[in-house]
């Protein structure tokens, strides 16, 4: 029986096994570089896109707060120019109301009866002053209730004085001025009372 050596088969087939190990090792390893390679790339994409994101955003967000810096900036100012036109309203009513005090104050002003100082706080005055009578001081407060633009007189004091070694009456006198509505309706109120009385003085 004839005998066959087998051993260089063997080694020939482990040879051959022993590569196609490596070429699938080696293919392997390069698959797998090529695939972080890819996902590097990849990853690295998306933060790049990102980053761009988030300087686009920084970028919008530093224009909105300069935008917003200066809409506040705008209404600060807006805001100064109506709070002076209202102090430059109040004093130009405060001036025209104390015109209109001073006049009506001349018109009430009984005969006999002399101011010393006048202080006004926003509608309540407070008159000094000297009079020949009590009876002359009731006179002004009388006259002060029925003017149309003063009202509500209140006499806080009133004594003996003497002036230029004359017995006088010096007084201190509450009152206030009246409200544009209130003002209104006196005007009103005696507009009525004139077209009434005028048939009345027809029938007559």
């Amino acid at each position: 029986m004839a005998r066959i050596n087998l051993l260089p088969h063997r080694e020939e087939r482990r040879k051959l096994a022993r590569q196609h190990f490596f070429v699938i090792a080696g293919g392997t390893a390069v698959v797998g570089a090529l695939v972080v390679v890819a996902m590097h790339g990849f990853y690295a994409a998306k933060i790049d896109t990102q980053a761009e994101r988030n300087r686009f955003l920084k970028s919008e967000i530093a224009k909105l707060d300069k935008e917003i810096a200066e809409i506040n900036k705008l209404k600060d100012e807006i805001a100064a120019l109506l709070a002076r036109k209202q102090v430059i309203e109040t004093l130009q009513a405060d001036r025209a109301q104390t015109v209109h005090l001073l006049d009506e104050l001349v018109r009430q002003m009984p005969e006999g009866v002399y101011l010393k100082s006048v202080a006004q706080r926003g509608r309540n005055v407070n008159v000094l002053g000297y009079a020949q009578s009590n009876a002359r001081v009731s006179t002004l407060m009388r006259n002060i209730e029925s003017s149309p633009w003063l009202t509500s007189p209140g006499l806080v004091e009133v004594k003996a004085a003497a002036v230029e070694k004359r017995r006088v009456s010096e007084f201190n006198l509450n009152f206030q001025l009246k409200s544009p509505q209130t003002k209104g309706a006196s005007k009103d109120a005696s507009k009525g009372a004139g077209k009434a009385a005028q048939p009345a003085a027809k029938k007559g």
